[in-house]
């Protein structure tokens, strides 16, 4: 079976799984609703067995698809890390998992009619991924559910309808950025006008969050697991997280055991503190297909090293050799850990790794070493040629490809409180040097409020310098921003990210270069 066609029976599964009767059904998929924020808690059940219109994002990760070759653009995979060429659907749907007396129970109804309706979903779930058994989550969840779109709306009542009944996750969990930031970035009529119009449902669903049980909205952020926020688990435990680069994160650094979760399960998985183990939860499922070799005469760009491996094994799981020179002792730091954050969310993005293994630095790779590499597994040697090839391979997206650049976006994801310094110290220096007291474009410098926050107490007079230099702090999405309507007409945007690269208009350049773009307004020549 040709991968396309898998793919295509994977989400036609996935949606006839979530035949929601009563309270927690929406209307028919084939009609988009149209429901007023006001209407959203009121709207009456609709009659059982027909097909939430959400049914077929529960099985995205991000927010992308299949391109025209079959394979996923980064997003939309299987959540097991590993290829699903040769698999057939209707053999998952045969598939019968093992519950417990206690989870037969809840399936039952002994909890109540809406967790029932849940753990209906989640063995569904499991069955069609071939796991033999739930196990029990640790740690804290991490949502990506953070769009409060129109189309988002038959999911939001779904989560409403839940909290509404006292359910809760089973800890305290992060959710990603807001997708706006009216205060320092936005702040003007029209992209305001844009915001309150395409979002329309955002505050019922912080309103949905805040029942489940995240925290506060200074806790959101895709970079969850950095020390100012808190979400970092123990390696090894189970975990129910979505949003890509945390993912990726998270199995790949921290060591956690979670699946690439769409949109929506990672919330019914945290309510029912259960997750179906299979892909990347079990040993067999965080092998290696690839070693990849860095072999770069300096340091690498991390970004397009992880661009270059998200590309060749798309979600299959590589083994990457030659980095252990850059982590002292081989230990991830606050000070390094940006290095990973930056290549793990380009394989994420330009592929759909949701796990890869450093030798010598990760948790997995030092415990088992090349044995993490399955029989007969394939080689990719990342040399000085083979990065400037990925490099060269950019296009320039801008509809005015000559243009000057209008504004800088740094931090996807967000940045590290090591980066936000690094960055402030750069750029006000470079400035000083030109005799220049502003940068030529405004820069976006998207943190969580408690990276901000603790770089205003221990760097005052620098986040001051920043501010006044034309940097704004800001705790949205800028993958969201790019993505705004006529975003693409309007700004033409820089960045050192290569995952906001992935995903948008905006340009990529080195660290170097951005600095040189920032400080004169002009792309240098031979750039």
């Amino acid at each position: 079976m040709k991968r396309q066609t898998f793919f295509k029976m994977l989400l036609m599964a996935g949606g006839a799984i979530l035949l929601l009767p009563q309270r927690l059904s929406a209307k028919s998929s084939n009609k988009k609703p149209k429901l007023t924020p006001k209407q959203l808690a009121r709207t009456p059940a609709t009659k059982p067995g027909e097909v939430p219109n959400f049914a077929s994002g529960m099985l995205d990760s991000d927010m992308s698809g299949l391109g025209p070759d079959g394979k996923p653009t980064g997003q939309r995979a299987t959540f097991t890390g590993t290829s699903k060429a040769n698999a057939k659907a209707e053999e998952a749907m045969a598939h019968k998992m093992k519950l417990t007396p206690e989870e037969q129970a809840i399936l039952d109804g002994r909890d109540g009619e809406e967790k029932a309706k849940l753990m209906k979903i989640l063995v569904q779930f499991g069955n069609i991924f071939g796991a033999e058994q739930l196990v029990d989550l640790g740690g804290a969840p991490h949502s990506n559910m953070f769009i409060g779109a129109g189309y988002m709306a038959s999911m939001i009542k779904m989560l409403d309808q839940c909290a509404r009944a006292g359910l809760k996750s089973y800890a305290p969990y992060t959710v990603n950025p807001r997708p706006y930031d009216v205060y320092n970035v936005q702040n003007n009529p029209k992209d305001m006008t844009l915001i309150y119009e395409g979002y329309p449902l955002q505050k019922e669903l912080d309103y949905v969050h805040v029942r489940l049980g995240a925290p506060d909205l200074n806790y959101r952020t895709c970079a969850c697991y950095l020390d100012e926020v808190g979400n970092a688990p123990e390696p090894g435990t189970y975990v129910a997280w979505a949003e890509s680069s945390a993912v990726n994160y998270g199995n790949s650094v921290l060591g956690i055991r979670t699946n690439r979760n769409g949109a929506g399960m990672d919330l019914l998985q945290a309510m029912l503190g259960k997750a179906p183990k299979f892909g990347l939860m079990t040993d067999e499922g965080r092998q290696a297909k690839w070693l990849v070799e860095i072999k770069t005469s300096k340091e690498p760009d991390w970004g397009v090293i992880g661009t270059a491996i998200g590309r060749k094994v798309v979600e299959d799981i590589p083994y990457i050799t030659g980095l252990d020179q850059y982590f002292e002792g081989g230990k991830v730091t606050p000070d390094n850990l940006h290095l990973l954050k930056a290549m793990g969310s380009a394989t994420a993005s330009s592929g759909a790794v949701g796990l890869y293994h450093v030798e010598g630095v990760t948790p997995d790779a030092k415990k088992l070493g090349r044995k993490l590499l399955v029989e007969g597994y394939k080689t990719y040697i990342i040399d000085d040629e083979e990065q400037k090839r990925i490099v060269d391979s950019f296009p320039n997206l801008w509809p005015e490809e000559d243009g000057d650049p209008t504004a800088a976006f740094i931090g996807c994801p967000h940045n590290t409180y090591h980066e936000v310094i690094k960055w402030g110290k750069m750029v006000t220096e470079a400035l000083d040097k030109a005799g220049k007291k502003e940068a030529a474009i405004p820069v976006y410098m998207f943190m969580p409020n408690k990276v901000r926050d603790r770089a205003i107490k221990e760097y005052g007079e620098l986040i001051s310098r920043m501010k006044r230099a034309g940097m704004h702090a800001t705790n949205m999405c800028s993958v969201s921003y790019a993505g705004m309507k006529g975003f693409s007409e309007r700004v033409r945007g820089v960045t050192n990210s290569a995952k906001t690269r992935n995903y948008s208009s905006i340009r990529y350049f080195p660290d170097e270069i951005l600095v040189k773009i920032i400080v004169t307004g002009k792309i240098p020549q031979g750039t």
